[in-house]
């Protein structure tokens, strides 16, 4: 099984309005670390015992619930870092129809956005649900609880505590608002067009 490299971060990242370097260093180390613990823990799981599987406790439950959680935390932390580094404002034209369409306005997804951010405990998703073909804002407590399948991640946003706390403290309201100041719409278009096949 081929092992997970750590993505380099872009250097617009150490340059953010109200999202310090500091704080960005200190939380690409903790993703640094889930992608440590991937490839730990997927040899293990090549050469774990199966004939014991339990549902209560085995070593292959144990195995599989942890790669859920450090395999999330990857992708969620790659998400967030490549949705950031921006100069927010308003998203292009494409992207705003959709949020348009689906939430009667930009405002009122940001302030889902916003809300989501202060309820969720890990994480805020805004994605395309392919079922209905229609945005939402998800929330996670953590990477491995409240998923939703078939529904393709657009804006992420991190709100545990090592997001925010070099720079803010506990205080959550305003590190949310520096993190929209800063949202890189690039890629959020890209994911757009690919989930809507164009």
């Amino acid at each position: 099984m081929p092992e997970v490299t750590a993505k380099p971060l872009p250097e617009d990242l150490f340059r953010m309005d109200g999202i310090s370097r500091r704080q960005i260093e200190e939380h690409y180390t903790l993703y640094q670390g889930y992608v440590a613990k991937t490839n730990e823990i997927r040899p293990k799981l090549e050469t774990v015992d199966k004939s014991k599987a339990n549902q209560t406790y085995s070593d292959l439950r144990e195995l599989k619930v942890e790669l859920s959680f450090a395999w999330n935390g990857v992708k969620l932390h790659e998400l967030y870092f490549e949705n950031l580094g921006g100069k927010g404002g308003n998203p292009p034209s494409e992207v705003m129809q959709a949020l348009e369409a689906n939430f009667g306005s930009y405002d009122r997804w940001l302030e889902d956005l916003k809300a989501s951010g202060i309820a969720a405990r890990g994480w805020v998703v805004t994605s395309w649900d392919m079922d209905d073909g229609r945005i939402y804002n998800y929330v996670a407590d953590s990477h491995n609880s409240y998923g939703i399948w078939k529904a393709i991640p657009l804006v992420v946003l991190d709100t545990y505590e090592h997001a925010y706390v070099i720079d803010y403290g506990v205080k959550r309201p305003p590190y949310i608002e520096a993190f929209v100041k800063n949202i890189n719409w690039e890629p959020i278009a890209k994911r757009l067009a690919t989930a809507q096949g164009k």
